[in-house]
């Protein structure tokens, strides 16, 4: 399993300093990997409530956040060799038209080092903002991916959908990952297995529980493989806070002392995880610290305390 870590993307922690700094260190430490999450904005007065978390408030983290593509492309220019991924950007938001060109970009600047998780979202009222229906979103997402994936790779392109069009032109840049870069596909349920398997190369989710991982691990290499052959992977955030003392048997998982949470990170491994992305910006102590000095030097403890020096777990 590779281990990986987040950017600082929400909260007062959040700057282009702290990114830098983050982004340097994870490399020098040997982490595989650098991801973000996107949020557009914090509902003074929600419509809807917190999907992920029924009858919960938007944690918040998501009252301040920095735009994913634009810190991935800043880190870019500030590191050499660790990857950048997107955990994940919400299709709807975007054109497949804008999103080929911002992301091949993104490729082209860093050398070929970008991973792509997609979703779909689930604020209605992020929907509302961008102006797009929330009815009929798998669709709209299924279409979204295979225009995204014909621009990427086709000399000459043309697409028409039920709800984009592409009309016959040449899009250049290409991507320098060929035919693209991977891509990851977020969200719950029997659709996203089956949209992994038809459109992506693997599965990215929040924080997967750990007696789920094994099982949604069977389950995708039952449904065979992704482009070229190569298994499917299987990535996941995993908010992580460190305590001084052990939390017991009913904590969450990493959540605990220093022994738990390097247990948990086993544990995720040998169920099947083939990447774990360590993540601070919802430790409340962090991504909702109102001192970013504090939060800062938490996040640089946990990134120093589990690095991996280069090797898989």
């Amino acid at each position: 399993m590779k281990l990986s870590f987040a950017l600082p993307i929400g909260g007062p922690w959040a700057t282009p300093e702290n990114q830098r700094r983050v982004a340097q260190e994870a490399e020098r430490l040997g982490y595989h990997g650098l991801w973000t999450f996107q949020r557009l904005f914090f509902p003074a007065q929600p419509q809807n409530d917190y999907p992920p978390m029924p009858g919960q408030p938007w944690p918040a983290v998501f009252k301040r956040t920095m735009d994913p593509v634009v810190s991935l492309a800043y880190v870019a220019a500030v590191t050499e060799r660790i990857r950048l991924g997107t955990g994940v950007l919400l299709m709807p938001y975007y054109s497949p038209i804008l999103m080929a060109k911002e992301l091949a970009t993104l490729d082209q600047v860093s050398g070929g080092r970008l991973d792509v998780g997609l979703g779909l979202g689930w604020s209605r009222d992020e929907y509302q903002a961008v102006g797009v229906p929330y009815r009929d979103r798998g669709k709209r997402g299924d279409e979204f991916l295979r225009c995204l994936k014909a621009i990427w790779t086709e000399e000459v392109v043309e697409f028409h959908g039920d709800f984009y069009q592409v009309p016959r032109a040449m899009v250049e840049v290409k991507p320098v990952q060929r035919p693209h870069p991977p891509l990851l596909i977020g969200g719950y349920g029997p659709a996203v297995i089956k949209r992994v398997v038809q459109l992506g190369d693997g599965f990215i989710g929040g924080n997967v529980p750990l007696d789920e991982v094994a099982p949604l691990a069977a389950e995708l290499r039952a449904a065979g493989t992704g482009r070229s052959g190569v298994p499917l992977r299987l990535v996941s955030r995993g908010t992580v806070r460190l305590y001084p003392s052990p939390q017991g048997q009913d904590r969450r998982p990493l959540w605990g002392n220093l022994d738990e949470i390097h247990e948990d990170i086993r544990r995720y491994a040998k169920a099947g995880l083939t990447e774990l992305f360590l993540d601070p910006n919802f430790d409340p102590s962090v991504g909702a610290n109102p001192d970013a000095g504090d939060a800062m030097e938490r996040a640089l403890s946990l990134l120093e305390t589990f690095a991996p020096h280069g090797r898989d777990v």
